[in-house]
């Protein structure tokens, strides 16, 4: 019954350059270091309008949106719960580098 191309979780978006992450370490001020998919490891943060929605830790699985000016820098876009997490890994969505699950 279920179609074989459907995913029921958000995806990073290719074109607006998001990528996987994972939550190396959890700096206090909203501030993480993530170890990303592409092997580089970025200083994000989570912006204000997410700061009291989502709630991170060690080992999460996030989306990120490197900065344009500043590669080694990021913004944290959306968490995964352990649930996602584990149903994309079961999918094969997620970079064999960043998956833990």
């Amino acid at each position: 019954m279920e179609e074989e191309g459907y995913i029921r979780v958000r995806l990073p978006k290719d074109r607006k350059g998001e990528i996987f992450g994972i939550a190396d370490q959890l700096l206090g001020a909203s501030h993480i270091k993530v170890m990303c998919a592409d092997g580089k490891s970025r200083l994000t943060r989570i912006p204000g309008k997410l700061r009291r929605r989502m709630w991170i830790r060690e080992g999460d699985l996030v989306i990120v949106k490197p900065w344009s000016f500043q590669d080694e820098k990021a913004d944290v876009v959306y968490r995964y719960t352990k649930t996602q997490s584990t149903y994309l890994s079961r999918k094969g969505m997620i970079p064999k580098s960043v998956d833990i699950f």
